[in-house]
């Protein structure tokens, strides 16, 4: 009797140390193929934001740390690029490069209009850039104005104060960093817009460096956004709305185009470009 209780026991003591064998094994299956779910995805991610492979039909799968990739690129630089930001994701020691490389592969035709999730991130990047140089323009202040962007192609739609605004608003938007093509749409309405000066205009001198601060701020935003100003090579500083460039330029436009997107901010008074040079 006492064996037959003794050998239960030692039955039931097995089965539950395999039960939690059993359990932690499928607990770090899981914790496995969760991590290898998320490393796929920031690689397809990481593919499909970048221009050079975007417009390929890329594959990953991930097992154990070990990236599989595959599809079709045109050039050698390409698949290597592929293996490289496999490799940059944490937790990929090794990487499979099945993908096949072919000069004259054409990617498969899509609908039209229909985006990639890069041209989706792209278009929402140059709507949001086009948006804020309306929004810091003094020509286009207080004015509702949409922006869409499909495929780098930008339609206004909206209202402008007059002729030149309207204007300066395709400008803007025409100079702006993806923009393959701008459709202006915006009716001229001259009724008054809602002023927000004050906004940017201090009264007291504590804020005028605030103010100060918002226009240099905003002035090299703008060369950011904007195609054809290298930002990089431009100072900018702001005293009593009075902005001042200094650096080098490309050309003598593109000095021309540096001052007159300093001058269309909200609250710069003059642009001092006496020591831009090129």
């Amino acid at each position: 009797m006492y064996t037959k209780s003794r050998k239960l026991i030692l039955a039931s003591a097995i089965s539950l140390a395999l039960a939690s064998i059993s359990g932690t094994t499928i607990a770090d299956t899981m914790s496995q193929d969760v991590r290898s779910a998320r490393q796929e995805s920031q690689i397809s991610t990481t593919y499909s934001l970048s221009p050079y492979l975007r417009a390929n039909d890329l594959k990953v799968s991930v097992k154990e740390g070990t990236a599989t990739l595959s599809g079709t690129v045109t050039e050698d630089v390409d698949k290597e690029l592929a293996k490289q930001i496999a490799l940059g994701v944490s937790g990929i020691e090794n990487v499979d490069n099945q993908i096949k490389v072919e000069a004259d592969y054409v990617s498969p035709p899509r609908t039209p209009g229909e985006r990639s999730f890069g041209e989706f991130v792209d278009d929402a990047t140059v709507t949001a850039a086009v948006k804020s140089k309306l929004l810091w323009s003094k020509h286009t202040e207080g004015r509702k104005m949409d922006v869409d962007t499909l495929l780098g192609r930008v339609t206004l739609l909206g209202a402008a104060e007059n002729g030149a605004a309207k204007e300066m608003a395709g400008r803007m938007a025409r100079n702006t960093r993806g923009v393959l093509a701008v459709d202006n749409q915006l009716v001229v309405d001259d009724s008054k817009p809602i002023s927000s000066d004050d906004k940017v205009t201090p009264v007291r001198d504590t804020t005028r460096i605030i103010a100060d601060s918002w226009i240099t701020t905003k002035v090299k935003s703008t060369y950011i956004y904007s195609r054809n100003v290298e930002s990089s090579d431009i100072s900018v500083s702001t005293k009593d709305g009075t902005v001042t460039l200094t650096g080098k330029v490309g050309s003598g436009e593109e000095s021309a185009l540096a001052i007159e997107l300093a001058q269309n901010i909200r609250g710069v008074k003059s642009v001092d470009a006496t020591d831009l040079v090129f």
